[in-house]
């Protein structure tokens, strides 16, 4: 890369990139209608970049450049989530320029985008589960409920709005089921196991009458007698996790994962799986292999005399 000594030079190319960015940002809102959040996310990853340049023109940029970037983003230690975005905006930056017929070529024709890396959902082990499970005060009707719906969660795998959303319709406590209308209506039908199954009962036969002020049909009802927020539920959650001194980071689908990790540790089938849990898609379901997997990993570290 060629760095501009003279100062005039410098200024002037700083105040020409100005220009080039500005009417790339207009043409992105114009003509693309990109919101604000995106434009400023846009030139907040090109500025950083014409940073690094120390002034050089952005139209005269090399793909051998472009990696010299890349490389020091590495160095920087930065995500590689981050450099995926400002990868994406550059080479949007420079097909504008193409498209303008400004440069022949874009620099970002060969550059690739990094490997993000797959999340891995949030999970506790099965000791935790337990603690966390064990913790609401079932004395008390808001406890019972508390405690009956943390087992339907944990043997459903519900998502926390499916969970919240349950109307009487939807048990069945003769076959020990729940049917689900899930995310884009799919309906599934989930079934209970025999602990949730109990622990429902107990409420559904005690502390429900007790907490419900007028006709509802919500199976859980707040404290004020109506539906409950996911909201609610959630710090509730957290409640019960600091009562039961769960360490492991939460979510809000933290039972939902645990579900499913613990059912694959012990041999279930991942299609089985992928109908409890509701994914259209079985490559959805495929990320808590590699959870559980991991925790084979561990297992095995742990315990195997050559680890």
């Amino acid at each position: 890369m060629t760095a501009l000594t003279d100062s005039n030079s410098t200024q002037q190319v700083n105040v020409q990139n100005s220009d080039y960015l500005e009417r790339f940002l207009d043409s992105l809102y114009l003509e693309q209608g990109v919101s604000e959040n995106t434009l400023s996310a846009y030139r907040s990853d090109l500025d950083k970049f014409c940073l690094f340049l120390k002034g050089q023109n952005l139209l005269t940029v090399t793909a051998q450049n472009v990696e010299a970037y890349l490389a020091h983003r590495v160095d920087l230690g930065l995500k590689p989530r981050s450099t995926a975005r400002s990868i994406s905006a550059l080479k949007r930056f420079y097909q504008y320029f193409v498209r303008e017929k400004n440069i022949a070529d874009s620099p970002m024709e060969n550059i690739a985008q990094p490997k993000a890396g797959q999340t891995l959902p949030k999970t506790l082990s099965e000791v935790d589960v337990e603690s966390l499970l064990a913790a609401p005060n079932i004395t008390e009707p808001m406890g019972l409920r508390d405690k009956a719906m943390l087992e339907l969660l944990y043997a459903t795998g519900l998502r926390v709005t499916e969970l919240v959303g349950l109307r009487m319709e939807q048990i069945n406590l003769r076959q020990s089921v729940v049917f689900v209308k899930g995310k884009g209506n799919k309906e599934r039908l989930v079934p209970m196991g025999e602990e949730a199954m109990y622990w429902l009962e107990q409420f559904l036969q005690g502390g429900r009458a007790q907490m419900i002020k007028h006709a509802t049909d919500f199976v859980f009802p707040s404290k004020r007698g109506v539906g409950m927020t996911r909201q609610t539920f959630w710090h509730r959650i957290k409640h019960y996790a600091i009562l039961a001194q769960v360490e492991s980071p939460l979510s809000p689908h933290t039972l939902r994962h645990a579900f499913a990790t613990h059912l694959l540790n012990h041999g279930a089938d991942l299609r089985v799986v992928q109908m409890m849990l509701g994914h259209s898609d079985l490559s959805t379901t495929q990320i808590y292999t590699h959870v559980a997997n991991e925790r084979l990993k561990s297992v095995h570290e742990q315990h195997h005399p050559r680890a």
